[in-house]
């Protein structure tokens, strides 16, 4: 199983970002080095307005202006975008139907924020298939079974 990296700081600005943007699904980018044969090791998190139509609370869209502005602005660096985030409010943090039909990248991971009551209580990571088929588990460093530890102080 490969593995990503998130600092507590990255936790907490996830963490955030699925709770201020409740009852509609949060989204945005995971930056750093990396790839899923060596584990994942994200340095920063960028977020994103989800563009996703707003009658849809539960579909998320990076906005494109964000994701080429974010490839840009890591040109020649050693970085580069990794994964990106969501949430799934009310839900548990496992990839849905939906997320397996829209998911395209089979390099980047998918960090999913489950919320109960518009507190987030979960965080986990996976990554597509080469096939595109399903999702497979990320182990989830700091924590454990796939989990992040939550809160994180």
């Amino acid at each position: 199983m490969s593995s990503i990296r998130l600092e507590p700081a990255h936790i907490r600005q996830i963490t955030a970002a699925a709770e201020a943007a409740t009852p509609r699904e949060c989204c945005g980018l995971l930056v750093g080095t990396g790839n899923p044969a060596t584990g994942i090791v994200v340095t920063e998190v960028v977020t994103s307005t989800n563009i996703a139509a707003a009658d849809r609370p539960d579909r998320f869209e990076v906005d494109p202006e964000i994701r080429f502005r974010t490839m840009r602005r890591l040109e020649g660096t050693p970085l580069d975008i990794v994964g990106h985030y969501h949430s799934h409010p009310d839900h548990p943090p496992d990839p849905s139907a939906t997320d397996l039909a829209w998911a395209f990248e089979p390099e980047l991971a998918w960090l999913i924020a489950g919320l109960r009551n518009g507190r987030v209580t979960a965080l986990k990571a996976f990554r597509l298939t080469d096939d595109g088929t399903a999702f497979h588990p990320l182990e989830a460093l700091p924590g454990s079974e796939n989990t992040f530890d939550l809160p994180l102080d």
